[in-house]
């Protein structure tokens, strides 16, 4: 059921301070968390601990702004993950159906809710006229803006095998994220690479303009050219807006900072929530200075700390301040927690990375057979290429698994058929138009395909102009279904009407067989939206196909009872009844980066502390003596970090026996 209350009869309910602090929505909150709670007038930060219940916060603050008389429509909180943003939207209903403000509130608005990207595109497609834009403007996936790379640097002649497209789109990436311009960045630019960079990033505009498209970083630097440039659409913002939350502050960038600053206006009604010792993304532009200034930039700010842990045992706390202590450059808070002291933290030492992918295995099904269920098992690592051993070894030992990091709308199949979709909204869309004019085989050629992308259709002619007739045929209907279409409906007709399912059912292997069945799960997901209008269903089902993350997937396979595997930074904000930690070796985590002098070993040290408390009730730490590595094998010493930990909360697992003690005094013998 959708609560939803009109502005009209909350605005006339008001309650005095001692019946604000007696509301029954207050009630479980320890005092720290209702100080954040009541705190509504002016700039807020509040720090929060891993564990201490910011989204519990988050949620209860926003029933009581609308208690207080503010209408839903009227608060706003953007957070980082479609996930994090549907569970706080399902919360905060709750929570409104639970405690409704008045009997008499009359249904027809809910606070807005969603993430940094998706707020982008809302207010981009409702001021598309504003920015030049059509409604529906085309989001690129990351392929496609490395497509767009590859042609830009090719048009400012250029060898992409002598600059790494991929290198080329982060540059221009974490400078939009800085809120810079092609103008600014060609300016600023220190070094050759960046003079190149500055060159590319302007023919790649280029190309996103023709193709009335724009990147993930566009959907943020355009929404601040709209705030920033367009005083009217600002002040229309600002008063729709009159309260604004931030989750996971610390992983906003110059931009997201921006952004949000401009929404607040003079009024300052925003509050902030985050954890300095969880800022783990500075590689992607993270900046831990809108924590540490936030006071400065929002003057008079109140400042509120979270520290109690309700998620960990005591042991897991202990360890984990430990290790972030370490930091200087953070705020000081001491996270504690009333929950008992719990098992102490297991550490193996392995032989080689495989013995250790084989210990992890043979103690997760132990763990399984005892009880634990195989979802509240996970096995974390600091790089991606430490996987391959870990699935090995849960293959062999028969351990249901899941790894985290493929996308379901990034398979081959799914893209293709979206790509029909957008190229059926926006006829611009040259990366669109060249993934499926051809797919399914159609006979259209390259040359054909240029002079098509060039605007010579007229000059064709004979068989190749009635090949490229009926492709547009095809398009044609498929834009008028989507006008009348359910989004269901839609993605079945565009299955049938371009062939694709003709040709999966006619290639017939096990593999087409299985790209069949993804397109008609694509099918399922989009039943999701066919109670919308046409034209909104499509738009829904298209952000979401393009801004899902990695833990959005995890969301949409969470019913899958199976061991999850993954990145430490895949794992932030998730949390596990038993987590392993592997690789603890120094080169490794900390990371030493091949292609990077300048680490940050304080990030290193916070990445190591969201690991640790991703973990409820058992932390296992393992590392290992040999490890593969770029094809040659290394001699590794254990991560600096386990010598941080004190020797109280650690036992040795030395096979399945447990001893006391530092645990690092393994011998090893090298031929």
């Amino acid at each position: 059921m959708i609560i939803r209350y009109s502005s009209l009869a909350i605005a006339s309910i008001c309650y005095s301070d001692a019946t604000m602090n007696d509301a029954p929505y207050l009630a479980g909150l320890n005092s720290a968390q209702r100080d954040a709670v009541l705190a509504t007038a002016g700039p807020v930060l509040v720090l929060a601990g891993a564990g201490s219940g910011k989204t519990r916060v988050i949620t209860h603050r926003i029933v009581h702004l609308v208690h207080q008389g503010t209408a839903p429509h009227n608060i706003l909180a953007v957070t980082f993950t479609n996930k994090a943003a549907g569970e706080m939207r399902e919360r905060v209903g709750a929570l409104l159906q639970k405690f409704p403000p008045s009997e008499r509130a009359v249904i027809d608005s809910l606070p807005v809710v969603t993430t940094f990207h998706a707020f982008g595109v809302r207010m981009l497609r409702e001021f598309h006229e504003v920015m030049g834009l059509r409604k529906h403007f085309t989001i690129l996936d990351r392929s496609d803006s490395l497509r767009a790379i590859k042609q830009g640097l090719t048009e400012a002649q250029y060898d992409p095998k002598e600059f790494e497209p991929r290198k080329v789109l982060g540059m221009i990436s974490r400078a939009k994220g800085d809120g810079m311009t092609p103008l600014s960045y060609r300016d600023a630019a220190s070094s050759y690479p960046e003079e190149v960079a500055a060159t590319v990033w302007g023919k790649y505009e280029a190309i996103l303009a023709k193709e009335q498209s724009l990147d993930f970083d566009d959907l943020l630097q355009k929404t601040y050219r709209l705030l920033s440039e367009h005083p009217t659409v600002r002040t229309v913002l600002q008063q729709r807006f009159a309260y604004i939350h931030v989750d996971e502050y610390q992983d906003t960038n110059r931009l997201q900072f921006d952004i949000v600053k401009l929404l607040a206006g003079d009024d300052h009604n925003i509050c902030v929530v985050g954890d300095i010792d969880q800022n783990i993304y500075s590689w992607r532009g993270a900046d831990i200075k809108n924590v540490l200034q936030f006071e400065r930039s929002f003057p008079g700010a109140r400042t509120i700390v979270l520290a109690e842990n309700y998620r960990s045992t005591g042991t897991i706390i202990s360890a984990s301040n430990e290790i972030i202590a370490k930091n200087k450059n953070r705020i000081e808070k001491e996270v504690f927690t009333s929950n008992g002291v719990g098992d102490k933290i297991s550490l193996f030492a392995a032989m080689s990375g495989g013995d250790e992918a084989d210990y992890i295995a043979r103690t997760a099904a132990e763990l399984i057979k005892t009880g634990t269920a195989p979802s509240e098992v996970a096995v974390l690592y600091r790089t991606n290429f430490q996987s391959r051993s870990l699935e090995e070894a849960f293959l062999r030992n028969n351990i249901p698994y899941q790894l985290l990091g493929t996308k379901f709308f990034e398979r081959r199949e799914v893209k293709d058929i979206l790509s029909y979709l957008r190229l059926a909204l926006n006829p611009d869309s040259q990366s669109d138009l060249a993934r499926v004019v051809n797919e399914p085989a159609r006979g259209i050629g390259k040359v054909t395909l240029l002079k098509l992308i060039e605007g010579k259709r007229s000059e064709l002619s004979g068989k190749v102009r009635e090949k490229v007739d009926e492709f547009y045929a095809i398009m044609t209907s498929i834009t008028e279904a989507a006008s009348i279409s359910t989004p269901s409906d839609l993605i079945k007709f565009i299955m049938k009407r371009s062939g694709y399912e003709a040709m999966l059912k006619e290639q017939g292997t096990e593999e087409d067989l299985e790209r069949l069945e993804n397109l008609r799960e694509l099918v399922s997901v989009a039943t999701r939206y066919d109670d919308l209008a046409p034209e909104d269903a499509v738009t829904a089902l298209l952000e979401r196909a393009a801004l899902e993350s990695d833990q959005d997937e995890l969301k949409n396979r969470d019913e899958q009872d199976a061991v999850r595997l993954m990145t430490i930074h895949a794992a932030k904000g998730l949390e596990f009844s038993q987590v392993f930690i592997s690789g603890l070796e120094e080169g490794l985590f900390p990371h030493e980066r091949l292609d990077d002098a300048r680490i940050d070993h304080e990030e290193e040290r916070r990445l190591f502390y969201v690991a640790l408390t991703r973990a409820k009730h058992k932390l296992h730490l393992t590392y290992a003596h040999l490890r593969t590595i770029y094809g040659t094998q290394r001699v590794n010493v254990p991560s600096s970090f386990l010598n941080d930990i004190s020797s109280t909360h650690i036992e040795i697992d030395q096979g399945g026996r447990w001893t006391n003690g530092s645990g690092y005094e393994t011998t090893i013998y090298l031929d």
